[in-house]
């Protein structure tokens, strides 16, 4: 990764931290844009962005390819969760996410573009999310926003293949973030709800934040110089095993 100039979202905490170390353990320079930018390690850039603002992603991108020289990645993390059924969730909130997690996206990269137009190794990576392509309970907000950011990513790929700028996603399953973590908090017995998320994955365990970035790295880098329009589950093998109960003991 040494040289490339890298953008990441969201990139104070969970996934997007740990989205964030990987590139600087590998060599890249980094920029974070985060509404709350205090958990930036330092002394890498931490630039404030609201994704909702177009303005602010505006200033924050330009600000990010001033420090960097230019940019060559982008990492779409920064999204918000939503838990219920459709009837749960008020048109403020589907709008608020929506807006979060896809409109984030599509305003942060399109600010980026035209540095990325200029870039020898062009990437763009969303994070998506197991529940773009697998119904999950109680997650029907959610997983509308992520179906959205699946089809996006396609039709971003489409778009700008011929200037050289590739988009992929990876789509986690649940993964061991702060968002779970409060999530089980405010369960009525946390830990039966954690056993239950670790059991729905047939790896028996929660996905680690290290393992998506380790995933982002790949479709980010050199490496994946020929993919583009892909979406890669890191997952347990949520998406695509369906195993026999386990034998009772």
């Amino acid at each position: 990764m040494r040289g490339l100039r890298v953008v990441v979202t969201g990139g104070a905490s969970g996934i997007g931290l740990a989205t964030t170390r990987m590139f600087v353990a590998q060599g890249a320079t980094v920029a974070v844009l985060d509404l709350d930018p205090s958990g930036v390690p330092r002394p890498l850039p931490a630039l404030r962005a609201d994704v909702r603002d177009d303005a602010s992603v505006r200033a924050a991108v330009d600000e990010a390819a001033a420090r960097l020289g230019g940019l060559d990645v982008v990492v779409n993390n920064a999204g918000i969760g939503a838990v219920g059924t459709i009837e749960d969730n008020t048109d403020d909130q589907w709008h608020h996410v929506l807006d979060v997690n896809l409109l984030g996206m599509v305003r942060t990269s399109r600010a980026a573009l035209p540095y990325l137009r200029r870039s020898a190794h062009a990437s763009i990576v969303n994070t998506c999310s197991i529940a773009a392509t697998a119904g999950l309970p109680q997650r029907a907000l959610y997983s509308a926003s992520k179906g959205a950011v699946l089809a996006l990513t396609l039709a971003m790929a489409a778009d700008h293949v011929r200037e050289g700028i590739r988009v992929n996603c990876v789509n986690p399953g649940t993964a061991d973030t702060p968002w779970v973590a409060r999530l089980l908090d405010a369960a009525d017995d946390p830990a039966a709800e954690r056993a239950a998320l670790d059991a729905r994955q047939p790896m028996g365990r929660l996905v680690s934040a290290e393992e998506v970035a380790a995933a982002i790295g790949y479709l980010a880098g050199p490496a994946a110089a020929s993919v583009t329009g892909t979406a890669l589950a890191v997952d347990g093998g949520m998406q695509g095993l369906r195993l026999r109960p386990a034998a009772a003991s």
